[in-house]
């Protein structure tokens, strides 16, 4: 059995400071304390709550975040979050950190400075000595304020190998406990990151050093890399949630944990992630910081778990292990998703149908739905259970049309009001007129359709979907209305004349209503 059995995983999660720097994602205060707490139920070992240095804001919400997490009643298994703090490697930068995290129950320091020599010449402007000078007397300082210290060398995957191991085991010797190597602007490759922490870990030759991985996407290569990392000695991990972060952002914390998981005979370790939190995290940092997940994203995408072509819908129907790692509730999700395309196949249709509540299709009607749901699925990306039930409504369970609209003409003014004007014909052809005002067109139509019908019926629900693109498009309405039983009831109608197809998704529910009493 190898020696990493059941070796801990420190999860480092830099939302807040990295993951902030994303532009567009600044937080204020309140939603950081937010998110931090989340983190925390979580599981999150480590959060660097900011870099206090940089904005009196930036300051408090270190500050707030270690009084949430002081007074948080959630007990976890791994115990309180440690509260980290970034510096540079100046004492005015370290000491501000400190003051920010000096209350918390558990408190880092994280002190970084670039040591790769174009940062060293064209940045900083010093020599690989004087980096040297700086990183020990800079740590050693922050080690005598905060027993829990993290150096990062600066840009360390593109840092001369000798160098870059003469600066680790300086900030060493000078109390620093965790050692992190950023690949700064995502430069390396999986067996690159292997070989430097291969090498590092046998050049400390201390079990209590930890080492630890920050990677950046820029060549989509960071989840790869903190992989390579963990199999080659890295205990900590440096991820963001949904991978944000500057440029292409960070490692995603969603998609190493999750790997973790479904691999688990690959990476012998363990961690305290409950990744039955990770899609309400998500979820709450995209719409916190405003930065949107792509539908295509690993694990947290809306497409991560949702299938259209049919082979796959078939197979998932069957069995999901056909084509899912994971099963969608292991990240808090309640299912996955069959979307029904052009692409689906007759049985993810007649799956969905029975669903819905229509038993009784016999084939012949399902293969009518599935070519005419096919055919609606070349001018509409999205097909739903509306327009499902519609094509079902529509063209197969027959209706009798007791009432028709004729003719609709509607004035409006700038004061809100409109006058419907409308004839009708009844199941006798009987020709009705009415009239009648409203507050907007589409109420106007429906107090006049009331009148004329003579009903009561109560709009519940009021939907207009764009079907095809353009100037000439087709617009789809679906109407919910209750009758005296308070029974649902749906209407719908297509049309170019959005107006028109109100008020025929209006007579048809109400002729749904007449035909089930």
């Amino acid at each position: 059995m190898s020696e990493n059995i059941k070796k801990k995983l420190v999860v480092f999660d830099t939302t807040l400071r990295d993951g902030e720097q994303s532009p567009g994602a600044t937080l204020n205060i309140e939603e950081k304390v937010i998110i931090a707490r989340q983190l925390y139920i979580l599981g999150v070992d480590v959060c660097e709550a900011g870099f206090p240095i940089a904005s009196p804001g930036d300051f408090k919400a270190v500050q707030s975040i270690v009084d949430t997490i002081n007074n948080i009643d959630i007990e976890r298994e791994n115990g309180t979050m440690t509260i980290c703090a970034l510096a540079r490697c100046c004492e005015k930068d370290i000491k501000c950190a400190y003051e920010s995290i000096k209350h918390a129950k558990k408190g880092r320091i994280h002190v970084f400075l670039a040591t790769s020599d174009i940062h060293l010449e064209y940045k900083l402007k010093i020599t690989r000595e004087e980096c040297l000078d700086k990183i020990k007397n800079m740590v050693s300082y922050a080690k005598l304020l905060c027993n829990d210290i993290e150096f990062s060398p600066e840009d360390a995957c593109r840092t001369d190998i000798q160098f870059l191991t003469k600066a680790v085991l300086t900030a060493i010797e000078a109390g620093a406990t965790t050692i992190n190597i950023p690949d700064t602007v995502g430069y390396i490759t999986p067996n690159e990151m292997y070989k430097i922490i291969n090498l590092l870990k046998k050049n400390i030759r201390n079990n209590d050093i930890i080492l630890s991985t920050h990677c950046h996407n820029d060549l989509g290569l960071a989840t790869a890399n903190t992989l390579s990392g963990i199999s080659a000695g890295a205990r900590q991990i440096e991820v963001t949630m949904n991978g944000i972060g500057e440029r292409a952002g960070n490692t995603s914390l969603e998609e190493v944990i999750m790997t973790l998981k479904t691999r688990p005979q690959l990476y012998e370790i363990e961690h305290y992630i409950n990744t039955t939190e990770i899609m309400k995290t998500s979820r709450m940092v995209s719409n916190l910081t405003g930065m949107l997940v792509q539908p295509n994203k690993a694990i947290v995408g809306a497409n991560a778990f949702a299938h259209e072509a049919g082979i796959h819908q078939h197979g998932i129907l069957k069995n999901t292990l056909t084509y899912e790692i994971m099963n969608p509730q292991s990240i808090g999700l309640q299912n996955n998703i069959i979307v029904l395309g052009k692409h689906s196949g007759r049985h993810a249709f007649k799956e969905r149908i029975h669903k819905m509540g229509y038993t009784n299709i016999d084939d012949n009607q399902l293969n009518d739905i599935v070519q005419r749901v096919k055919h609606l699925a070349d001018t509409k990306k999205k097909i739903t259970d509306d327009d499902i039930e519609a094509i079902i409504i529509d063209n197969i369970i027959t209706i009798p049309s007791n009432w028709k609209i004729i003719s609709i003409n509607i004035k409006s003014s700038n004061k809100s009001k409109s006058d419907a004007s409308i004839s009708m014909t009844d199941k006798n052809n009987k020709f009705i007129s009415r009239k009648s005002s409203g507050n907007g067109p589409i109420d106007a139509i429906y107090n006049c359709i009331n009148q004329i019908i003579g009903i009561s019926a109560k709009l519940k629900k009021y939907k207009v979907d764009s079907i095809t693109s353009g100037f000439d498009a087709l617009g789809r309405v679906s109407v919910k209305i209750t009758n005296d039983n308070n029974i649902l009831i749906t209407g719908y109608s297509t049309h170019t004349d959005i107006i028109i197809a109100s008020a025929n998704a209006y007579v048809n529910a109400i002729n749904r209503m007449l035909y089930q009493n």
